[in-house]
């Protein structure tokens, strides 16, 4: 087992190294709806600073609890697909969408 790393109380990674490329994994609690914008906003901004400090051929795998609901719009599906099981998205579901959207994910 490789070492974790731990950023913050919300934010850990693992590198597992491989023959051909290496696999990062992220592991991430986002802040709950109910909290400021600012807070949210601090997270993303740290957790794009860990995703865009690994080289771009790494193999990245984003995964935790980020309190979001993903909702049915259709401007959603390139990222998305179809199974979606929300309605309508919450705020922290744009954010993870818009993460998503900037650095080539799928959800």
């Amino acid at each position: 087992m490789k070492r974790v790393e731990f950023v913050s109380d919300r934010l850990s990674y693992v590198v597992l190294r491989g023959c051909w490329h290496n696999i990062i994994v992220v592991n991430v609690h986002t802040p709950s709806e109910e909290k400021s914008d600012e807070s949210k906003d601090s997270f993303y901004e740290e957790l794009e600073q860990v995703f865009d400090h690994f080289p771009k051929y790494h193999m990245k795998i984003l995964l935790g609890d980020f309190n979001a609901e993903v909702g049915r719009e259709n401007i959603f599906k390139p990222t998305i697909g179809q199974e979606r099981v929300h309605q309508d998205s919450n705020d922290n579901g744009v954010r993870l969408v818009n993460l998503s959207t900037s650095r080539n994910l799928v959800v």
